[in-house]
């Protein structure tokens, strides 16, 4: 077995981070597209949010497990795997006439992304020592900001020469060719099927495809068509002989070859990833599926938290009485508590401006909802930027010092958002500011991923990863609504004070007093974020030997 070449797969894991990342946005631009595509109509767009959600639900929701995963095999194997799954979800949603299987899709497509992250992260801290990995965490950090800046682009880039579907089709070859270049640069043997698993498989994919394209000239063919009808009542192309037979087909190669899966499921405490996702799933489709200007949970909230809390306790009690729990016993203290808890703070300030700054610009500054979200540019170019500087100043400093001095200054930017009213976008210094704003939260991506890796063991570094991404996301959709409620608040207080309740200007002012009230809550989150960041370590740590010292970076 080769050697794997450090620099040559941390660049490709990377470009698996980046398109993973930018397909949390690249819908943005041609929703209504999809929407049309499996005949929901615009005036039904409530109906469109699992296709967003549902990416971000099956991000979230395998973290854990891909984490604990990455922890008992080769580390190449399961990032193979990631963009395999990530690859079968995107031509999923690329062949979907309607709504369920395209948010099938997308939460497949989820899955395969987010398992990507911890990988990566994991791959890292294996191939670099821990006082030369500062850089490399910066690419990574780097890479999955510029994702998010780049997914609308591409997207919109994309649909200039084609249809919505062609999006994911080149997510799909894409994800093709960086899995082969894992298998390049990995340097570990790819795994091989057995023959009848293999055929299985290629005959599962091959009639699961006809089934979604359900081709015309066949469909519409006297002597060939018969597969493509419907069974009973329904239109579903799923629901067919052809589609029974790819599911059969599907479940049989499961059933051939996935013994060694389900082993090392059981390994990995599958029981325990179910009852931990299950609750990190509820949490996120509560507030995901929430409109973050009008509302702060979403329709099914009520039930869904209740239910979250169940999943979690039943978790605890199980992670008492496991063999092997899902998350090692002992990993989630000293150090990794306190990036869990940086982390989280990160989401909370990093959701708040990229939910409230495009809705005051629409406020303030332009009705169109475009040019409005291209002023949000101004500070998501500036976050991988930081999260590069960050990565090399681990080199000079330590992970506190890096850390605090990053959300120090994003707190201030926010402060100072906090004041912006009419014209304020206008101004070249709100350019400045929201550049030192995207700064600060790139500086501390790094030193958190870094203080995470430190504080745990060689084989728990997939674990410890996952959990860090985990828990900068719940602080995403959880730190929006709590912000969201604290901004209505105030705003439903100075609506119940106008004199004249028709007044737009007056209702406008009462909607950027919301949305200062955001920042200001997000201010103190980076402030408090930068506090915590000082229990990472202030003191750079002194290198080690390690047998991959001559891999530079």
């Amino acid at each position: 077995m080769r050697s794997p070449a450090p620099r040559a797969l941390l660049t490709t894991a990377a470009v698996a981070v980046s398109l993973a990342a930018a397909d949390t946005y690249v819908v943005v631009l041609a929703l209504t597209d999809m929407m049309r595509g499996v005949g929901v109509g615009i005036d039904s767009l409530q109906r469109a949010t699992p296709i967003i959600s549902g990416f971000l639900l099956g991000y979230v929701a395998v973290l854990p497990l891909v984490g604990r995963v990455a922890d008992l095999v080769d580390r190449q194997r399961v990032l193979l795997a990631c963009l395999v799954v990530f690859v079968v979800g995107s031509a999923v949603t690329a062949l979907a006439a309607e709504l369920p299987v395209l948010v099938a899709g997308r939460v497949v497509q989820g899955a395969g992304g987010g398992g990507l992250v911890p990988a990566t992260l994991a791959i890292v801290a294996e191939l670099w020592p821990a006082d030369r990995r500062g850089v490399p965490l910066g690419v990574v950090g780097a890479v999955q900001e510029l994702g998010s800046v780049l997914g609308p682009v591409l997207g919109a880039l994309v649909l200039v020469v084609a249809d919505w579907r062609a999006i994911f089709w080149v997510n799909a070859a894409l994800g093709a060719v960086l899995a082969g270049a894992v298998v390049v640069t990995g340097g570990g043997a790819v795994p091989r099927p057995r023959p009848a698993v293999a055929a299985l498989s290629a005959a599962a994919a091959a009639t699961g495809v006809l089934a979604l394209a359900a081709p015309a000239a066949l469909v519409t063919s006297v002597s060939l068509g018969l597969p493509f009808v419907p069974l009973g009542d329904t239109s579903s192309r799923l629901a067919t002989p052809i589609g029974v037979a790819g599911a059969v087909l599907l479940f049989a190669a499961l059933a051939v070859g996935g013994r060694g899966a389900w082993d090392l499921l059981r390994r990995a405490d599958l029981l325990g990833a179910l009852l931990l996702g299950g609750a990190l799933g509820c949490v996120v489709l509560t507030f995901a599926a929430a409109e973050p200007e009008t509302e702060i949970v979403g329709p099914l909230g009520l039930a869904l938290l209740p239910l979250a809390v169940l999943l979690a306790v039943a978790y605890a009690v199980h992670h008492r009485r496991a063999a092997a729990p899902l998350v090692p016993r002992g990993l989630v203290r000293g150090r990794l508590v306190w990036a869990l808890v940086v982390s989280l703070l990160v989401g909370v300030a990093l959701v708040a401006v990229v939910v409230d700054v495009p809705l005051l610009a629409r406020l303030v500054h332009t009705s169109d909802q475009t040019e409005a979200a291209l002023v949000l540019v101004r500070f998501l170019v500036a976050v991988p930027i930081g999260a590069l500087a960050g990565g090399w100043a681990l080199r000079l400093l330590g992970n506190g010092v890096v850390a605090a001095t990053g959300l120090a200054a994003t707190a201030v930017g926010l402060a100072v958002m906090s004041t912006w009213g009419r014209g304020s976008l206008d101004e070249a210094s709100s350019t400045a500011v929201l550049a030192l704003t995207g700064l600060g939260i790139g500086l501390a991506l790094a030193p958190v991923n870094d203080a995470a890796l430190a504080g745990a063991a060689h084989d728990a570094h997939g674990t410890a990863s996952a959990l860090v991404v985990v828990s900068r996301m719940v602080g995403m959709v959880v730190g929006v609504a709590l912000l969201t409620a604290i901004g209505l608040h105030q705003y439903y207080i100075a609506v119940a004070a106008l004199p004249d309740p028709t007044d737009v200007e007056a209702l406008q002012d009462a909607a950027v007093l919301q949305v200062a009230w955001v920042f200001r809550g997000a201010a103190v989150a980076a402030g408090l974020g930068a506090l915590a960041s000082l229990a990472l370590g202030v003191r750079r740590r002194p290198g080690v030997a390690h047998p991959a010292t001559t891999f530079g970076l």
